[in-house]
């Protein structure tokens, strides 16, 4: 059974989600296709790339992605205050690089701002838009699926028609979601090392410390979109470590091992070691619309009208287990 996305994700209200979207039949998105032996490895950078360019017009802050073969994570804030207080010029004008015309000149595309300004009502609509989940996927994976289907000599659906989104009730979920998504390649045993899970927000963050190292002590914060807020008071090296460490966790029983010390980070924020990995494994399979304790998901079933929310007893056997 199906619901509508507004139950979960109230328009005009502020929010975490973790996103999936899947491509049709498996299909590729990325990768190597054994069958046939083609390539699609360009593709994961038109996703990155994209998403990127969206967080600099939507009122955003991206905390997590990873670019797989056949799906795309995204762990996404939406922040409809930041959006209320742009001016309306501001509005038109990110509207307008969001959809511009390839033959356009600047004095035309000076024109629709202008005549989107003469018109409080669209202005007001395209804000709302701005801010709006639903929006934003499908202006990632329209373009995609274009671009995909020119290159494959075909027409139809490339993704599947809804993605899939679970809502993230407190910090704790946000991080375990982002734990979950950075380390999607490393549990598919795809790379051995986080350095080289390409196309994933963990490999940005490395890179980007790389290039600066002072970074490495600067606060958790969005890898693109609006910066500004942190997670748990956690550091940039000090996530990273505790990826390392999660990452090491949850391949103990396959081949190949990252590296790293435990992190000391985890007496901090509260879970034990084995509550830890098992509310990042449980991002996957324990919960289902909603992430958060047994008190944040009871409230988000009520807010929607309902007795009970699927991951309340996940939530509870993270709460009453032993370290």
């Amino acid at each position: 059974m199906t619901y509508p996305r507004s139950q979960l994700v109230p328009p005009g209200s502020p929010g975490t989600y973790h996103c999936v979207s899947r491509c049709v039949r498996r299909a590729f998105l990325c990768g190597v296709d054994r069958w046939s032996e083609r390539s699609f490895e360009h593709r994961r950078q038109w996703v990155e790339d994209r998403l990127h360019a969206l967080a600099d017009l939507f009122a955003v802050a991206v905390w997590g992605y990873a670019v797989m073969s056949n799906h795309l994570h995204v762990v996404v804030q939406m922040l409809p205050d930041i959006a209320a207080n742009w001016p309306d010029q501001e509005v038109a004008e990110r509207w307008i690089r969001l959809f511009p015309r390839a033959d356009a000149s600047d004095t035309a595309q000076v024109l629709r701002v202008q005549a989107l300004l003469g018109n409080p009502d669209r202005i007001a609509v395209l804000r709302a838009r701005l801010v709006d989940l639903s929006w934003l996927m499908r202006c990632l994976s329209e373009p995609i699926a274009r671009r995909a289907n020119q290159e494959d000599l075909c027409t139809g659906r490339f993704w599947e028609g809804r993605f899939k989104c679970q809502a993230l009730l407190d910090d704790r979920a946000v991080l375990a979601a982002m734990a979950y998504v950075d380390l999607n390649p490393v549990r598919a045993q795809l790379c051995e090392t986080l350095k080289d899970s390409i196309h994933t927000s963990a490999h940005r963050r490395i890179v980007e410390i790389e290039k600066a190292p002072e970074k490495s002590k600067a606060a958790l914060s969005p890898v693109t979109g609006i910066r500004g807020v942190g997670v748990l008071g956690m550091n940039q090296a000090e996530y990273l470590q505790l990826l390392d460490w999660t990452g090491r966790e949850v391949r103990a029983n396959k081949g190949g091992t990252l590296s790293g010390p435990a992190p000391k980070v985890l007496a901090r924020f509260g879970p034990g070691d084995a509550q830890w990995t098992r509310q990042v494994l449980a991002v996957g399979s324990g919960f289902h619309r909603a992430i958060g304790s047994v008190e944040t998901l009871i409230e988000k079933a009520k807010s929607m009208g309902q007795q009970w929310l699927q991951g309340i007893t996940t939530a509870r056997t993270l709460a009453t287990a032993k370290a």
